[in-house]
């Protein structure tokens, strides 16, 4: 097939048009990374490890290891530039099985409970600022099954939903929209970071004795039943959660121009760029908070780090800063997750593995349209449940399943597609995609020791791929 993607907004096979350059797909990886994470997360890893040196350890781990599964995909991408990534890369290196799970599974539960989740903080923040209506209590306690509470904090949810139709429209009009979008927002929060930093190291009122100890505490107690290695484990997930969202890139490698080279570029600076500023944010917390301070934080409900941060030297109009920041923050990081997942569906549909509607690629906007509105309306069903964060933690072990199975992949495609052209070669090989994959591994282990009621919980939900990969695996390609 020949790369359209060379071209300059030329159109690819599919229908969909290339438009979007390096510094776009930059943006829309820093924008999927940078959502709430850097703002809340810092707390509950702090109760986990109790020690400010292994704290900023867990971010600079998490982030090499990230780099790391960045490089190792950016071969893969390199060869493949299609629509749907990670679903193409598994197709070609395991087959139509496993790259259907993968769809799937990101379908029902891993990306769509992930827009969900951060299009719920979002409106959790505007809540925050305009105190949306609610129902009286009788209602709102009012459950489906005893599972469900759908009209609690209907205010919130409606909220999400229409950010959620808004965005998915705007997507819907043109893949430029969405790219215009993540521009924006993505130079906005990062703008909005580097402030929090300078504040926080200039007027803090902070101290470096705030960094000490480097090591373990001598009095930390770990709630883990792996001791400190299961506490910086625990932690490590929340940095991953964090760092999630580097690789969705991947799925518009149709509608990148000069996609071969750009993507794997992207992967490496997006992903480089978050972990610097993610070190730095969070070095100026410790500065400003001790780290005894902020694992309280744990104990008191909807208490956010930095917005703690900025209210120790600034008062409420530091946390009101915070609070619009985290605002932008999730609202873009809403839209660079519904720009990419979208081309999966509509790849599998393609495939025929998929409701065959999604492959419809709209003929003006050249944009995946209907897959879009199936995304949104399943993400909105979702909001309403309210089930997206438990869902979310069930499957969290699923997403490093999927990261190592790509970097494995490296191997896999320089055994089957030796002669292949590579515009990337991954730095380092074997060691660097070994060792993504050995980190996997061992990450997925300790998930289902420390947490094995959600890992089975999830492990059945993404089975539940196996009736709709029955009924579908006899069609041809749409």
């Amino acid at each position: 097939m020949t790369d359209h993607s060379e071209n300059k907004n030329e159109i690819h096979e599919s229908g969909l048009i290339a438009k979007l350059g390096l510094f776009t797909a930059c943006m829309i990886i820093m924008g999927n990374m940078i959502g709430s994470g850097v703002f809340k997360k810092a707390a509950p890893m702090a109760a986990e490890v109790q020690s400010p040196g292994l704290l900023i350890a867990c971010w600079i781990i998490a982030g090499i290891v990230t780099l790391f599964g960045a490089l190792s995909n950016a071969e893969v991408a390199g060869i493949i530039a299609e629509p749907g990534g990670f679903y193409q890369f598994f197709k070609k290196m395991y087959g139509r099985g496993f790259a259907f799970l993968y769809g799937w599974s990101s379908f029902t539960i891993i990306q769509t409970a992930s827009i969900a989740s951060i299009a719920y903080v979002f409106g959790e923040s505007a809540n925050s600022l305009f105190a949306f209506p609610r129902f009286p209590e009788v209602y709102e306690q009012w459950s489906v099954l005893g599972l469900f509470q759908p009209f609690d904090n209907m205010g919130v949810k409606l909220f999400t939903i229409a950010t959620i139709v808004a965005l998915t429209t705007a997507n819907y009009m043109g893949v430029v929209f969405g790219g215009v979008i993540a521009n924006i927002t993505t130079t906005l929060k990062i703008v909005g970071i580097a402030l929090v930093v300078l504040l926080g190291l200039t007027i803090g009122k902070g101290s470096v004795e705030n960094f000490s100890p480097l090591g373990p505490s001598a009095t930390a107690e770990y709630k883990t039943s792996l001791g400190l290695f299961g506490a910086m484990f625990a932690a490590f997930l929340g940095a991953f959660w964090a760092y999630d969202g580097w690789n969705n890139i991947t799925s518009l490698g149709a509608e990148v121009r000069n996609a071969k080279r750009n993507i794997p570029l992207a992967l490496t600076i997006g992903t480089a760029c978050v972990m610097l500023v993610y070190c730095v944010v969070n070095a100026a917390y410790l500065y400003v908070l001790p780290v005894e301070k902020m694992a309280a934080l744990t104990e008191k409900q909807n208490s956010i780090v930095a917005v703690e941060a900025m209210r120790s030297f600034m008062g409420n109009g530091g946390a009101t800063f915070i609070a619009v920041l985290i605002l932008l923050s999730t609202f873009g990081a809403t839209n660079c997750q519904l720009m990419p997942h979208s081309r999966v569906y509509f790849a599998m549909a393609r495939d025929g593995l998929f409701f065959r509607s999604a492959s419809k690629c709209h003929p003006v906007h050249r944009t995946p349209s209907n897959s879009l509105i199936i995304q949104g309306v399943w993400a909105s069903i979702l909001v309403i449940s309210g089930t997206f964060d438990q869902l979310t933690d069930m499957v969290i072990f699923a997403s490093f399943i999927f990261y190592g199975a790509t970097a494995l992949g490296v191997f896999v495609l320089r055994r089957t597609m030796p002669d292949a052209p590579r515009a990337y070669k991954v730095p380092l090989y074997p060691f660097v995609p070994g060792f993504f994959v050995a980190f996997c591994i061992v990450l997925v282990v300790v998930t289902i020791i420390q947490a094995p009621a959600n890992a089975g919980i999830g492990l059945v939900l993404m089975l539940s791929a196996a009736p709709f990969y029955w009924a579908w695996r006899g069609r041809g390609q749409a």
